[in-house]
């Protein structure tokens, strides 16, 4: 079943909530409002398409927690950070873990907007290529047999320096292997990367 894509908008405060809300109905975006991150994650589920406005500073579970624990799920729903001023460095480490985008408070509408469209169409992108099991598999046939084994390991969510131990090489060679990896498969996150991996996991069982 095919799940409509819409704006997930985490945000406590119902004042900016609402605002995010109306202007994206005005350009006719389909939006869901959550006050908390708990209540996102009650309602997440790995069908969800679309993107998340996440705002980092929220009473209980904040952005940054939640965006580790959808990390540990393997969720590949691109996250745009909102942002007081004070909040850039925790914005810059969210970029790290693998969010496309911050904008900061104040912002300007037309800047967001440009932002979420562009993270509706990687979201698309992610979940066609899911979608397009003979694709990955070509693409990891193209791996060599070492890119095979840290991917296997990368995958399993081992660090750099314990694959690079298990398999007796060294830690920058683990880099560019991993590197080669990501780009050889298209891979935009490692959790899109453990979604593509599961997606022909029997198939590369048989094989």
């Amino acid at each position: 079943m095919e799940v409509a894509a819409c704006v997930h908008i985490v945000e406590d405060d119902d004042a900016v909530r609402d605002s995010l809300q109306m202007m994206l109905d005005s350009i006719g975006r389909a939006t869901k409002t959550l006050d908390s991150a708990d209540s996102f994650l009650s309602a997440y589920h790995q069908d969800m398409a679309g993107c998340i406005i996440l705002d980092i500073r929220m009473p209980g579970m904040n952005g940054m927690e939640l965006q580790r624990k959808l990390n540990d799920i393997n969720s590949i729903l691109p996250i745009i950070f909102v942002t007081g001023h004070g909040d850039v460095p925790m914005a810059v480490e969210a970029m790290q873990q693998g969010a496309v985008d911050f904008v900061q408070k104040p912002y300007r509408e037309q800047e967001l907007l440009d932002k979420i469209s562009q993270a509706m169409e990687l979201d698309e992108q992610n979940r066609s290529s899911l979608q397009q099991r003979q694709v990955i598999m070509q693409k990891m046939q193209s791996l060599t047999p070492r890119e095979k084994d840290v991917m296997q390991l990368m995958v399993e969510g081992k660090a750099n320096k314990v694959i690079a131990i298990d398999l007796d090489i060294s830690q920058r060679t683990v880099e560019i292997h991993r590197a080669r990896v990501m780009e050889k498969l298209d891979a935009n996150s490692l959790a899109h990367l453990v979604r593509m991996f599961m997606a022909v996991e029997s198939q590369l069982s048989e094989n």
